[in-house]
């Protein structure tokens, strides 16, 4: 007798639970363990500002003859490259950039171009009407740019500072010893499907560190891990959105950066697009579609390929061609899904993994890496506060990272903004008005905490998709995107993947969310999963089967994202 038939359902109920005993490591490293003095897992901007930020106070309490000489400080990257796992919109304000590099011109920085003329418009399916820039979009003095330009240049500064930067090296687990992290554990390499060795298989590699710095990005496995083992908690949940991009090369400049709202997205989803000038002949074009939308149907790559349709969008990208494709979840809880303490014992958190990202600025960047400038202060201070001979980095010596990130720009900026994602969680039109009013009342409106649930606690109505065909020029399907992000998987890899039986509607939802064909809805309802489409959007995630770290090199190859 066949199931019935699900009219509804809250994805939580078949979600597994993140594999914390595989994420967590309660040993000895081994005996042939590197040792470094800090170790941050991440090289994205958060991760990278930190090491420079870091690797500038040692050099200069070592010229002076300080207490703890040149640190010993390693990045560990789980691309095979520096900046192809990272992908943005992206339009940056270089704040973070001036107060790293200080008598650095903005010109000098890894940017594409600066921005002077910027235009908004609400879409319907057939047409398009401006509207007045809000407050918070207003981007004059930014600048577009490529964040996978922007790691490679920080990179390397890094590493002319001496920062040892470990390309190809993802992190599987935390050492913990009683209540402190000791380091990490990476994946190992070379096994096939069954896990087993082959002969290209490398052993996982144990490092050791004073200080562990999460710098993962967005919903880093191992900080989730950590929180919850930790307890650490928020007001509310961390939400997450999803961005699907394109970068094109194009014929004809565009001459201002441009965000719509409405169309192509349903009114139940918060979201809307993005289209920005990446140079003269390149053009960055992207949907962002919140997580907790309630339609099963909803397929964010196919939204995108629908914008590029729209009579407004199409002949921006006449005679242009697709060079690249990517996604990538974004933390949207802002001030309110912020955890209740950043640091521990030996370990800081930094950037996306922690949620620093303004919504309704549409900005990022620049935080993480304000973060990473001031886990580098604090960390200095704590090593170089120690009594003689003690190793142990104490939570309290860490505590000034808190008190810095909550006394800077980046609290009070996500503190004004703090309701403004979330009063759109029951629809647009209510939504925009709410957000007007904050905007207008610099976020004293509505007064408290508007409180929000998870995404995969959001009920979802199952619904048909609407059937959509790629015409290969301007349109495309899952396979040929996948193939624009140079994934470099390998077909023979193990599951990193954390799933379970799932009834015929979820598995059909699971591969509407997930924008690069890794699950489909098999002719017998069940779900079939493909691992090494996986792009590491980490979009199921969020509502779905679990991810975590596979062998280094694995996914996007990204260049220009």
């Amino acid at each position: 007798m066949s199931a019935p038939k699900l009219t509804s359902f809250r994805p939580a109920d078949y979600q597994p639970d993140l594999p914390t005993e595989r994420l967590l490591t309660r040993g000895t490293p081994g005996d042939e363990a590197v040792e470094m003095d800090v170790l941050i897992v991440g090289a994205g901007p958060a991760g990278l500002a930190t090491a420079i930020e870091l690797a500038r106070l040692s050099h200069a309490s070592a010229e002076k003859g300080g207490p703890l000489g040149d640190l010993a400080i390693g990045v560990l990257e789980k691309a095979g490259s520096l900046g192809e796992h990272n992908l943005s919109g992206a339009v940056v304000n270089p704040r973070a950039f001036r107060e790293l590099f200080p008598g650095v011109a903005d010109e000098e920085f890894p940017f594409r171009e600066k921005v002077t003329n910027e235009s908004v418009y609400y879409l319907t399916g057939s047409g398009h009407t401006k509207v007045p820039t809000p407050p918070t979009m207003r981007n004059h003095g930014n600048y577009s740019a490529s964040i996978c330009e922007i790691v490679r240049w920080l990179g390397g500064h890094a590493e002319e500072l001496g920062v040892n930067i470990f390309t190809g090296f993802p992190a599987e687990s935390l050492f913990v010893e009683g209540d402190a992290v000791r380091g990490v554990r990476t994946t190992a390499s070379g096994l096939d499907r069954d896990g087993n060795p082959t002969s290209t298989y490398a052993e996982p590699t144990d490092l050791t560190a004073q200080v562990t710095v999460l710098a993962e990005g967005t919903r880093g496995a191992l900080t989730q891990a950590y929180l919850g083992w930790q307890g650490i908690g928020a007001p509310n949940p961390q939400i997450f959105a999803l961005g699907v991009k394109e970068m094109w090369g194009v014929t004809r400049p565009l001459d201002r950066v441009i965000h719509t709202l409405g169309w192509p997205l349903p009114r139940d989803a918060f979201g809307g697009t993005w289209i920005y000038p990446m140079g003269s002949n390149q053009i960055s074009i992207g949907v962002v579609a919140g997580l907790d939308y309630e339609g099963t149907a909803l397929d964010t790559h196919v939204l995108l390929q629908r914008l590029k349709e729209h009579p407004l969008v199409k002949p921006l990208l006449a005679d242009g061609e697709l060079l690249e494709w990517g996604a990538k979840t974004i933390p949207e809880g802002g001030y309110y899904a912020l955890p209740e303490r950043r640091y521990g014992a030996g370990l800081v958190i930094v950037g996306d993994a922690v949620g620093f990202v303004d919504v309704p600025s549409l900005k990022g960047i620049h935080y993480a890496m304000q973060s990473g400038i001031y886990a580098a202060r604090a960390i200095f201070k704590a090593l170089a506060g120690r009594a003689g001979g003690v190793r142990e980095v104490s939570a309290e010596s860490l505590a000034s990272y808190d008190r810095m990130v909550n006394d800077s720009y980046i609290a009070s900026d996500l503190e004004r903004t703090r309701n403004m994602r979330l009063a759109f969680k029951d629809g647009f039109l209510g939504g925009a008005m709410r957000a007007g009013l904050m905007t207008i009342t610099g976020g004293r409106f509505p007064g408290g905490r508007i409180a929000m649930a998870a995404d995969a606690e959001a009920r979802r109505q199952v619904e048909q998709a609407v059937p959509f065909v790629p015409d290969g020029a301007l349109t495309f399907s899952k396979v040929d995107a996948v193939f624009k992000s140079g994934n470099a998987t390998r077909d023979t890899i193990p599951s990193h993947l954390v799933s379970q039986d799932v009834p015929a509607e979820v598995a059909e939802f699971y591969s509407h969310v997930c924008p690069a064909g890794v699950y489909e809805r098999a002719d017998d309802g069940s779900l079939r999963i493909n691992p090494p489409n996986c792009i590491d959007c980490k979009a199921t995630d969020v509502v779905g089967p679990r991810w975590t770290a596979r062998e280094g090199g694995s996914g996007p190859t990204y260049r220009n994202m």
